[in-house]
């Protein structure tokens, strides 16, 4: 990098962190001022969002620090909210799919779009994405995103063979296929394998009922159900040797430091994980809530964002993917995210070979959980 490109590049990223205060104390940016009080915000979201690496910079130009609460699973998230006092989370991470249900709880806080940048989205989707609005009304901000599909250890299965689901039936795989333990994505992937397509949520009684079938005969294959530390840790150490209902945002972060894992959208497409931030219903910190959300759709954001320790995710704005490949051209050519690139997440996108991540549309998600029980004891 240039030296005249480093000012720049230094002067952008503080003009930016200027533009997104919306009012609030960020006249001197990364200046802590421990005259003041700090203001904590309690955060609900996936595990890496609260950490340092994300939100230090924040939390430091701004005198806050964020005390997060970790799940896994838009199920887990809506059975804490529900036995939570109202305003006990002022901002929620949520999976997209799961927006409908806290706009219709009431459980979050309409939002501003024009406080937004959906005029550098990368994906025209993303602009108005299912889900996080209610007509014109904006109640969820979409910040990251990833895509799922076919996870291996790539001394025990080519990339050939991890091209299709059926891969995970491969004999030598026997008791060394694991789950990530949660409903939604292993059994969208049992419905993309029975070749439901786009419609891979919407099933027919007898398409659920083929796609439980498909699913138990893969349980002889099965030799866990693993959390995020143990999906981690057992692609890791080979204690599995391929993992469904996943894709790089575990594989990326083992691949980061050496591990012969990788993640492949097979030929029956792919899944795609959408984060986004609400602000909390009640909540007396909305204010630096949205300075937060602006500050993570910022570039500087986005990098730091697509880099994240715990697992790494696809930059959504034009800005931030070129940011990214500007400060972190390994990370960005590993992720695909180069225009032009085999798999590049957008192109995916409009090949139709990626299908945004839902709730059932026939069943109810207590059904798809009932079974998802059934298959584990069985």
């Amino acid at each position: 990098m240039t030296k005249d490109l480093k000012t720049k590049q230094t002067q952008f990223l503080r003009r930016d962190v200027l533009r997104i205060g919306g009012g609030v104390a960020l006249s001197a940016p990364f200046v802590s001022r421990a005259w003041a009080q700090t203001t904590e915000i309690n955060m609900l979201a996936w595990y890496g969002h609260g950490e340092p690496d994300i939100v230090g910079a924040f939390e430091e130009a701004n005198n806050v620090k964020f005390v997060p609460k970790y799940y896994a699973g838009g199920d887990n998230m809506l059975a804490l909210i529900a036995q939570s006092p109202p305003g006990t989370y002022d901002i929620i991470l949520s999976d997209a799919e799961f927006v409908q249900q806290l706009n219709l709880a009431g459980y979050i806080e309409e939002l501003d779009a024009n406080d937004y940048p959906f005029d550098d989205m990368l994906h025209e989707d993303f602009t108005k994405f299912p889900g996080h609005w209610d007509g014109d009304t904006l109640f969820s901000m979409m910040v990251r995103c990833g895509h799922l599909g076919v996870s291996y250890n790539t001394t025990a299965m080519s990339a050939e063979e991890a091209s299709s689901y059926n891969g995970f039936w491969k004999p030598e795989l026997a008791g060394k296929v694991g789950h990530f333990d949660w409903h939604l994505p292993n059994l969208g992937m049992m419905s993309l394998l029975n070749g439901n397509g786009s419609d891979l949520w919407d099933l027919s009684d007898d398409q659920w009922s083929a796609v439980q079938e498909k699913t138990m005969s893969l349980r002889p294959q099965v030799g866990g159900f693993f959390d995020y530390g143990g999906t981690f840790n057992g692609l890791k150490n080979g204690e599995m040797l391929a993992m469904c209902g996943i894709g790089d945002w575990i594989t990326g972060a083992l691949e980061r430091d050496g591990a012969t894992v990788a993640s492949i959208i097979p030929q029956e497409g792919g899944i795609q994980w959408t984060e986004s931030y609400c602000i909390g219903k009640g909540s007396e910190k909305a204010d630096i809530v949205k300075s937060f959300i602006q500050y993570m759709l910022s570039p500087e954001g986005q990098t730091k964002s697509a880099q994240m320790i715990a697992y790494p995710g696809f930059a959504i704005t034009k800005a931030g993917r070129a940011m990214l490949q500007e400060v972190d051209p390994a990370e960005a050519r590993r992720s695909h995210q180069y225009d032009g690139m085999e798999n590049e997440p957008v192109a995916l996108i409009n090949e139709g070979r990626i299908h945004y991540r839902d709730i059932p549309q026939q069943q109810s998600l207590e059904d798809w959980n009932d079974f998802w029980s059934e298959y584990k004891n069985a």
